[in-house]
């Protein structure tokens, strides 16, 4: 039976964090909450699936996950977790899991909130800080750029490979040998299961992982190598397509 995490105590608030530090490699399986939650990491990224989407977050970024959306969560390193818990009666966001920008001042929101006293009821001051988080989360940047996870096993190992592994550079032929199909079936189905060709959504999953070592500044050649890119100028390439701006200006 699928694991369904306990219910946050709404008592004293509608919204509540939790702080935690996870070592490198440690992998929290499949569960859902009752309530809104917002994943969020001060300190080193996480691999999520979230609504059979793949998800990469660094600490610019976090993930809004509406109440019954299954979800699980890979430590790529040490982590140190900020997560809030939030009342489903104030959630203001669309009730579908995506990714929020997280600028510096909604983090320092959401770390204070972390270090609340959640055993009584929040003073006048941690009350306005509740009230602006809300009202900071109500018009967050949503980031778009997302890779939908297939439902078929087949199409799915080698998805879970390429998340984890996403300079793979093995050709449509080899990988659908892995998922144990023709070429014709894999990339018709793969299609028809993600919305997109496999080309596309590898070059998600890499400019999601390439994010992550830029935001935590790696250079743009070695952020290229690692996720899968030939030349940096190829990488740049694909990334001013997407983005609209250079790596460089975007990290700025």
């Amino acid at each position: 039976m699928m694991k369904k995490a306990k219910h946050p105590d709404f008592e004293h608030s509608p919204v509540f964090g939790l702080s935690d530090e996870y070592s490198g490699g440690l992998e929290y399986p499949m569960h859902t909450h009752e309530c809104v939650q917002l994943l969020y990491a001060s300190i080193g990224v996480m691999s999520v699936v979230a609504d059979d989407t793949a998800i990469v977050l660094p600490p610019q970024r976090a993930l809004w996950i509406p109440a019954g959306v299954l979800h699980n969560i890979s430590c790529r390193g040490p982590v140190s977790l900020r997560t809030l818990y939030i009342d489903t009666d104030v959630a203001q966001r669309e009730q579908v899991a995506h990714v929020v920008e997280v600028g510096h001042f909604l983090r320092a929101l959401i770390i204070e909130i972390t270090e609340m006293d959640r055993s009584r009821a929040p003073s006048d001051r941690d009350q306005k800080v509740i009230d602006l988080l809300l009202l900071e989360l109500s018009a967050a940047p949503k980031i778009p750029h997302m890779a939908p996870m297939p439902g078929d096993p087949r199409l799915l190992r080698v998805c879970n490979m390429l998340v984890r592994t996403p300079a793979d550079r093995r050709g449509v032929d080899e990988l659908a040998q892995i998922a144990g199909m023709s070429r014709r079936s894999f990339t018709r189905r793969f299609k028809e299961e993600t919305g997109m060709s496999l080309s596309i959504w590898r070059q998600q999953i890499r400019l999601q992982e390439a994010l992550s070592l830029l935001l935590a500044g790696t250079p743009v050649n070695v952020a290229a190598n690692k996720v899968g890119y030939e030349s940096a100028s190829a990488f740049c390439s694909v990334f001013y397509r997407t983005f609209g701006v250079s790596p460089g200006k975007y990290i700025r």
